[in-house]
């Protein structure tokens, strides 16, 4: 029987939680998610579970923050000028929002504070400083 090495295709069914057991994404019920092993589609440990895995396999992984969505960075806390905020939209901690960079590209971010002046946003990924559990299961090598 196969097994998956780098460079293969695969398709696997997912189930995301963190280390208390709150579930952040999922695949059941959908298709399985494909992607290539080691081409840097997915995170880093997730990545690195594949390899040697047979078809029907199923796995529980823990994933390191360095091997996730990082470490949170207190550069991704950002102050933005109330200012600059349409009037009419009312900001609440939490909130989901999106932001262009320099190149246009979208930045989603959350609200953390609303100050007089000033919004503190937060730029780093929702599930960055997490540890995460993987439940996978290899549907199929492409």
């Amino acid at each position: 029987m196969a097994q998956v090495k780098e460079g293969d295709v695969v398709r696997v069914h997912y189930t995301g939680k963190l280390t208390n057991g709150e579930q952040f994404d999922s695949s059941v019920g959908r298709e399985p998610l494909e992607f290539t092993v080691g081409a840097g589609m997915m995170i880093k440990g997730f990545d690195a579970a594949m390899p040697g895995m047979n078809v029907g396999d199923k796995k529980t992984i823990n994933i390191a923050p360095e091997d996730g969505y990082g470490e949170k960075s207190e550069e991704a806390v950002i102050e933005f000028p109330k200012e600059n905020v349409p009037e009419d939209m009312k900001l609440e901690p939490g909130m989901q929002l999106t932001l262009s960079n320099q190149a246009g590209q979208p930045v989603p971010v959350t609200v953390v504070e609303v100050k007089d002046n000033l919004i503190i946003l937060d730029a780093n990924h929702f599930l960055a400083g997490q540890e995460l559990v993987f439940d996978i299961e290899l549907v199929e090598i492409v």
